[in-house]
């Protein structure tokens, strides 16, 4: 009993003292995403064909072909990015084109997702920062 209480005890502190001298300088960077256009309180109209624009910066993946991007939709401030307006889309892709919906909101934020499963999570970049009105229709 002592014996197994003794190996259990020399694991647990090897275990604690291995992450000291685990590098992770050489780990891939996390996913980051800055929106380019809209900009923040750019005024878009429905019907309106638009650019979706943004840089970013993704890990480096063996398996690339497997993983994708996406661009959702919130009209509450980003509280709910209920809406995904892009389709899916390449790892490698910084825009597509964008008819906007007849969604009036003077609260407008864009999240740009990418992931790779099973290699990368997916990722999430909410851009709070960039927020956006979809004006109210004239015909409403």
């Amino acid at each position: 009993m002592k014996t197994r209480l003794l190996i259990v005890i020399v694991f647990t502190f090897a275990f604690a003292l291995a992450a000291q001298f685990v590098n992770t300088s050489t780990a891939a960077p996390s996913y980051s995403a800055q929106l380019l256009s809209p900009t923040a309180g750019q005024v878009l109209t429905p019907g309106q064909v638009f650019r979706v624009e943004w840089k970013s910066v993704i890990p480096k993946i063996d398996f690339m072909d497997s993983c994708e991007m996406e661009v959702r939709l919130s009209l509450d401030g980003g509280s709910n990015f209920i809406y995904r307006i892009s389709p899916y889309l390449t790892a490698k892709a910084h825009s597509f084109l964008w008819t906007v919906p007849n969604l009036p909101t003077n609260t407008a934020v864009m999240d740009i997702r990418f992931g790779c499963e099973p290699f990368y999570p997916e990722s999430r970049s909410p851009q709070l920062g960039s927020m956006f009105v979809i004006a109210q229709s004239s015909g409403d």
